[in-house]
């Protein structure tokens, strides 16, 4: 069936578009933009008149857990969360339980996705065997397999000279480099940011140093070795400061944050609520600020959620043994738009972040609204408020902090491949 999507005001940063027109997708792929089209036979017409037409959310960072903790979360339900958080697309972390390390557990997560017929997913696979850091991973193998990038997120490359050779040879087969910068000698033991509260909650800090300074190593190496890389969920003023003057220099760096490092300091955790727990942790509001203007001039590529669901039993338990992470892909896009109406980031930049830039990062087809292009779209009402339901995520992860909070606009249809795979254009 085709589908004509009325009096959007279509986004599509890849072309510098942005107004208000018509857009036609006919056997999966976008066949006409432009006002006043026609519907051919067998049509199926939306007004989408008030609402943002963009090319499809692209989330790059996620945790679906499966192989192996599949009490916390699926392939199939990972996939449902992104498609009802506005996401056609995501791309998933290799700590599964046995690690993506090999050609088997790829294919085996793209088995699984398929089969859910959901968002797309691109599995990250790990750098190296075990992400224990030593032995590297078969680069090529892996990427034959499908695997789109190469990460240990979750644990740090520590080791300078295997992150030297892991540039060199992903730089060889075209594969990004994505790390978690942590100095694990300096974050040992600590549960949340090293600073005012962390002193008066009697809990150990993460020192900020702990992520600039691997984030300066690798850049450094970066641009010794004339090599690319992605620097991971960036939460301090510092790895802001290094990677603005990095590519001031020319290094070829991009860097991702997520929307709890520009919504929530670590003042929220005088509560000890293990919610808030994250990995780097929340920083100070001097840090947020750094954060949303890195934002807004460019200096931080992409937003991405870093989905990290858990269950009841890895979060309701004390401080120091709860697990770290957000449930994000359904609130990610909703706390986004709080930049918008803070004058942060325009519409065309917004898109750009979550959409745009991750699929120029990934090597992924690129996300457009271009006739012959594959019809992954996005349609957002920017002005239906609502109220986070944890309850009601797809997500089988409903650790957030964000529950009871009420956001500016949301998704409200999902288009991959032509097919609609969330609808919520009635719903309220």
């Amino acid at each position: 069936m085709n589908l004509l999507l009325k009096g959007g005001r279509i986004l599509d940063p890849s072309r510098n578009i942005d107004g208000v027109m018509d857009l036609l997708v006919k056997n999966g792929t976008i066949a006409a933009c432009g006002p006043d089209l026609q519907a051919p036979p067998e049509t199926q017409t939306l007004d989408v008149g008030g609402l943002i037409v963009s090319p499809g959310l692209i989330d790059m960072h996620v945790h679906l857990r499966e192989p192996g903790q599949e009490y916390k979360e699926t392939v199939a339900t990972g996939a449902a969360a992104a498609v009802a958080g506005g996401f056609t697309a995501v791309a998933c972390m290799p700590n599964t339980l046995p690690v993506n390390d090999t050609r088997s557990i790829t294919e085996f997560i793209l088995r699984r996705a398929g089969e859910a017929g959901l968002a797309r997913i691109y599995p990250i696979a790990a750098v190296s065997l075990g992400q224990e850091g030593r032995q590297m991973t078969e680069f090529a193998d892996l990427k034959d397999a499908g695997a789109v990038a190469l990460s240990d997120d979750g644990k740090p490359v520590m080791d300078a000279a295997l992150m030297r050779r892991t540039l060199e040879y992903a730089e060889s087969l075209g594969l990004t480099v994505i790390q978690h910068c942590e100095d694990l000698s300096l974050s040992a033991g600590g549960l949340m940011h090293e600073g005012y509260y962390s002193t008066i909650l009697g809990m150990r800090g993460i020192p900020a140093i702990a992520e600039d300074i691997i984030a300066n190593r690798d850049i450094l190496i970066a641009e010794y070795s004339g090599t690319r890389i992605h620097i991971a969920h960036v939460s301090t003023a510092g790895a802001v400061r290094i990677l603005r003057e990095a590519k001031k220099r020319g290094v070829r760096v991009t860097a991702e944050t997520a929307p709890h490092y520009f919504t929530l300091t670590d003042e929220s955790l005088t509560g000890y609520n293990t919610a808030f727990k994250v990995n780097p942790p929340l920083r100070t509001a001097e840090d947020v600020a750094a954060i949303k203007e890195g934002l807004a001039d460019g200096t931080l590529d992409v937003i991405a959620c870093d989905h990290a669901p858990h269950a009841r039993t890895d979060k309701e338990v004390e401080f120091e043994y709860a697990s770290n992470g957000i449930s994000g892909l359904e609130t990610s896009l909703g706390l986004s738009l709080k930049l918008i109406e803070d004058g942060v980031l325009s519409w065309p930049d917004l898109i750009a972040k979550m959409s745009l830039n991750p699929a120029r990062i990934l090597n992924l087809p690129s996300a457009s609204l271009a006739p012959g292009a594959c019809a992954d779209i996005t349609v957002i009402d920017p002005n239906r408020p609502w109220t986070v339901d944890l309850k009601a995520f797809r997500s089988r992860g409903k650790n957030s902090p964000f529950g009871g909070c009420a956001l500016p606009g949301r998704a409200v249809l999902t288009i991959v491949g032509g097919e609609i795979k969330y609808n919520g254009l009635a719903s309220q």
